[in-house]
Parts: C-alpha cells; sequence; structure tokens
C-alpha cells in the first residue's frame, strides 16, 4: 500500500482501531492537573463526553491537583504512550511553569505534544457583590491609598500572574494569598477573607451568573456578548496585555503520530460542533481548528511571551 493511500485508511480509521490499547474495555483517562470545578476540569468533561459518545470508549476524567499542576502532569509523564491517558495542558503547565520553576521535572515540549486546543479564553477581575468599588478606578484608588491592604487569591500560573501584571500595570500593591483550587479561593472571596480573583471566564461564569459574585471587569478582546456592562480592563490600561488563558489536550512525546493525529481529528470536530463549540463560546472561549504543526508553533509562541510576563509581573522564580 502506498504512503498516501495508507496515511488515508489510518485516518479513517476509528480510534479504537488505531492500538490495541483503545480496542480493551479498559477505561480511557484524562488527568485534569487542578481542581475540580475549575475550566480546565470543565474542559475535560465535555471532551470525554464527546469521546465516548464517538468511539463508545468509556473516559473518566481524574483530578491530579497539587504543585501548579507538576502532580498531575508527572502522572501523564510517566504513563504508557499509547493513547491510553491524556493531559489537560493548560496555561501553568505547558506556558507559564518554565518561567516560574528553576527546576521542573518536565519539559512541556520534549515530554509532550499537544493534539488539540479548546482555544484561549477572556479573564474575570471578580470581587463580592458588596464591595465597596463600583468601578476599576475605584479599586486602584482605594489600593493607592492603603498599599497592600487589598488580597487578592490565585490558585494557579495564570491567576497568579494576571493579577500580578494588572497590579504593576496600575501601580498598586497587591497581597498575594495562594491556594490549591479555584473553589477553595472562590469560597475565601465570597467570605471577605480575600477581596479580589482574577480567573478565565469559563470557571467564573456560574457564580457570576449566580451572583454571589461581581464582575469589575473582564480583559477580553471586546465587551462579553453576556456581560456588555462590564467594562475591559484596556478600557482604563491599554498597555495590559497578556494572553488569555490556554486549554488543550497533550499526550506524552513518544505516542504514535497516528494517534496523535486522530486525537487531532477529534478535538478539532469536538470544539467546532455543537454542543461544545456554543458551550466554549458561551464562556467567551474562541475555539478552532488547529493541525498539529500548529499546535506547536503556537505552543512555542505564547511559552516565549510568558518568559516576559513573570518578570513584569515582579514575581519570584520559585
Amino acid at each position: 500500500m502506498k504512503r498516501r493511500q495508507f496515511a488515508a485508511w489510518v485516518g479513517a480509521l476509528p480510534l479504537a482501531a488505531l492500538t490495541g490499547v483503545w480496542a480493551q474495555p479498559k477505561s480511557i483517562q484524562i488527568i485534569v492537573p487542578f481542581g475540580p470545578g475549575g475550566s480546565g476540569d470543565i474542559s475535560a468533561r465535555m471532551f470525554a463526553d464527546f469521546i465516548a459518545r464517538k468511539t463508545g470508549q468509556t473516559v473518566v476524567v481524574e483530578n491530579r491537583a497539587g504543585a501548579n499542576g507538576v502532580i498531575g502532569v508527572e502522572l501523564v509523564r510517566k504513563a504508557p504512550a499509547d493513547g491510553s491517558v491524556l493531559l489537560l495542558a493548560t496555561t501553568s503547565t505547558h506556558l507559564a511553569n518554565p518561567s516560574l520553576f528553576k527546576k521542573l521535572p518536565y519539559d512541556p515540549e520534549k515530554d509532550f505534544r499537544l493534539v488539540g486546543s479548546f482555544g484561549t479564553g477572556s479573564t474575570y477581575m471578580l470581587v463580592r457583590p458588596d464591595a465597596p468599588w463600583s468601578t476599576l478606578q475605584e479599586f486602584v484608588a482605594a489600593a493607592k491609598a492603603a498599599p497592600g491592604s487589598i488580597n487578592y487569591g490565585h490558585f494557579n500560573a495564570s491567576s497568579q500572574v494576571t493579577c500580578a501584571m494588572f497590579a504593576n500595570t496600575a501601580g498598586i500593591q497587591l497581597t498575594p494569598i495562594p491556594y490549591k483550587q479555584v473553589n477553595q479561593a472562590m469560597s475565601e472571596l465570597i467570605g471577605g477573607q480575600i477581596q479580589v480573583i482574577f480567573t478565565d471566564t469559563v470557571q467564573g461564569d456560574s457564580f457570576v451568573a449566580s451572583k454571589v459574585v461581581r464582575a469589575l471587569a473582564v480583559h477580553s478582546t471586546s465587551r462579553l456578548k453576556k456581560y456588555p456592562t462590564v467594562p475591559m480592563i484596556t478600557e482604563t490600561y491599554p498597555n495590559y496585555s497578556i494572553q488569555g488563558g490556554f486549554l488543550g489536550i497533550a499526550v506524552p512525546a513518544a505516542t504514535p503520530v497516528e494517534i496523535q493525529q486522530r486525537l487531532n481529528d477529534l478535538m478539532n470536530e469536538a470544539v467546532t460542533t455543537d454542543p461544545m463549540k456554543s458551550r466554549l463560546e458561551g464562556f467567551a472561549f474562541a475555539p478552532q481548528k488547529l493541525s498539529l504543526a500548529e499546535l506547536l508553533a503556537g505552543e512555542r509562541r505564547e511559552r516565549e511571551k510568558w518568559r516576559t510576563y513573570v518578570p513584569m509581573a515582579g514575581i519570584e522564580v520559585q
């Protein structure tokens, strides 16, 4: 069989036929390296449902939080490179961590291959509904009047650097409070122990919709259709610039290219067709089809940007 004919034949096969592991009645795992309830967890579960419906295979999502995603990433790095264990790749795990840690036990590019993207999202700046600031300008004025008196919660690299860069841009001093999971930080925000959180619109949407928190501003390329009265941070601070949160699916680098390509096809179909497409767009994500080569190029480009974000945010490398 000629090479092109073989490639076309492989592409037409169901995923289960590409490897014995996928054909076994064992479940497929998607490891989410952060706690439940976050944007990655939500996206991974949507994709798990899609795979299950498309292939008839059982797919299990497992949350393995800790060390800014490192614990979950290491589990997948050491897993069989046969498509049986997938990683929910995030801004933290694949873009930011190389610039946040002096010694990272994994290399995002050498150890993994991105096979799909859920897109990049927008970011909410969240406060309590009864917060004394009704505008971004009032928040900044209060922070300048009492440096360090306002606490912000962070639970991954994206939430930490996004807020720290805002503080740097606005010329204010905020006090960082670390959490292991977004739900812990959100609970503390609602309870008043911290005063502000920066989180992507996927994981923040339900809290805003239920009005247990209030979106003081949003970082996006345009005002959100769902909340058109919420101003963009760049309307006040046009120099504020940081890429929105990234979410994707990755596999160990040694995974056969045929399996990588089939997963890429599945991801591209999932994020560009309903119901997932509508849900992601409702969260202000911008899903699009990306090839394996485009994913790699984009990953490299954004990782270089994070090498400048971290020092700009004034965060000390651990």
